[in-house]
């Protein structure tokens, strides 16, 4: 006869319900793992699918995820002539925020260097990839963009072309991918009221300069758009990715172009560490706070749980012990309680987790690794829960039988 079964049986409804209480604590703690892991597979998304070898930012800067990068255009085309580098390729990268059918949409921009990228590398659920060089766009689908829709930024209209899923940024927003062109149109768009004051003030300036005044020709042009002024430059990129070719020394590509004044060169590994390293570590050590706090909190509940099922049957010890039943018997009795309790408060943990955390905002993902450390440490919590109540056991004496 199994007494712990036969005791469970008795304390059902209470049994039931700290079991379910242990469950939902639990869940909170699965569910904060898997938060963390989808903000870091959400932070590391990009610098994994695009597959570049190195990433050449602004000088002195921490790459265009961590803050504000700027670069030249004209970088492409520089590094193209640096031994042993394959190819290399735009990039731009922002992060809007508009209201579409009364709702707030925030779209993370992300500019493909065409005709060299058009999307090949984003896994496609519905659609194609980008075709042409404008007006184009493919979307995430968490966006709420279907294929075929078109969304006004900017002054122009985009149609979504192509639907993606998982393509997240790393606060979780989803991805729309545009050509460079249309990225930079996107973000460096200005009101027509504010280019036709600037103009003003470009004419206004020329009109006061000496140059002005002696060459009265050149006041035309001020009133034209910037980009056909030649004293003005193209709209800057975010960085440029570099693809060197099999079998050459990444490190050593990287090292000449470091040599350059003008950028940073970090290798695939190295912009990957500084996103988890920067972005991603505050996140990384408040959840694991709150998950230690809550693990011990789950263990304080069990073991005080196990403590007071253990008061309630003082009587039935007394009689165990009084009719020469081992202490061992007693000691199984309580700890094979507080293994039930940790096992089926994991299982409702996972079980109910696997419903709640898809209606989750942000991504929760579940690795074997985290499951399998998760459920050693409650068994650790469950066997350390059930010490106070067979220390409390333990104490009974046989004589308590009889009052």
């Amino acid at each position: 006869m199994n007494l712990a079964s036969k005791d469970i049986r008795h304390n059902l409804g209470r049994f039931a319900l700290t079991t379910f209480g242990i469950g939902m604590l639990l869940m909170v703690v699965m569910g904060m793992g898997g938060i963390y892991r989808g903000i870091e597979e959400d932070a590391t998304l990009l610098v994994r699918r695009v597959g570049a070898d190195l990433w050449i930012v602004q000088r002195n800067t921490k790459g265009p995820f961590a803050e504000v990068s700027r670069i030249s255009p004209n970088l492409v085309h520089r590094v193209l002539a640096v031994p042993s580098v394959q190819s290399s390729r735009e990039f731009v990268y922002h992060t809007i925020q508009r209201e579409r059918d009364g709702k707030l949409l925030r779209i993370a921009v992300l500019g493909l260097s065409w005709p060299t990228d058009k999307g090949e590398w984003v896994p496609l659920i519905a659609g194609r990839i980008l075709a042409q060089n404008h007006f184009e766009m493919i979307v995430d689908e968490s966006l709420g963009i279907h294929l075929g829709e078109t969304i006004k930024l900017g002054k122009e209209i985009y149609t979504a072309v192509g639907v993606t899923k998982g393509m997240l940024s790393l606060n979780g927003d989803g991805l729309a991918l545009f050509t460079t062109a249309d990225a930079q149109a996107i973000q460096f768009d200005t009101p027509g009221e504010a280019v036709r004051l600037e103009r003003a003030s470009r004419e206004a300036r020329g009109e006061r300069s000496e140059l002005g005044l002696k060459q009265p020709s050149l006041l035309e042009l001020a009133v034209r758009p910037s980009r056909e002024l030649p004293a003005i430059a193209r709209p800057q990129l975010s960085a440029v990715m570099v693809k060197v070719a099999s079998g050459a020394d990444v490190n050593q590509v990287a090292d000449i172009i470091t040599g350059w004044g003008d950028v940073s060169v970090y290798t695939q590994d190295g912009q990957r560490e500084l996103l988890l390293k920067g972005l991603v570590e505050k996140v990384r050590r408040q959840i694991g706070l709150f998950r230690i706090l809550l693990t011990v909190i789950a263990a304080i509940i069990m073991a005080l749980i196990l403590y007071t099922l253990t008061l309630d049957k003082i009587h039935s010890i007394a009689l165990l012990k009084l009719i020469g039943a081992p202490n061992t018997v007693i000691m199984g009795l309580i700890l094979q309680q507080a293994l039930v309790l940790g096992v089926l408060g994991f299982g409702i943990a996972y079980l109910v987790g696997q419903k709640v955390f898809p209606m989750f905002p942000r991504r929760v993902i579940l690795t074997q690794d985290d499951l399998f450390q998760l459920a050693v440490i409650v068994f650790i919590i469950s066997v350390l829960s059930s010490f106070l109540g067979i220390w409390k056991a333990m104490r009974v004496s046989p004589n308590e039988v009889l009052s």
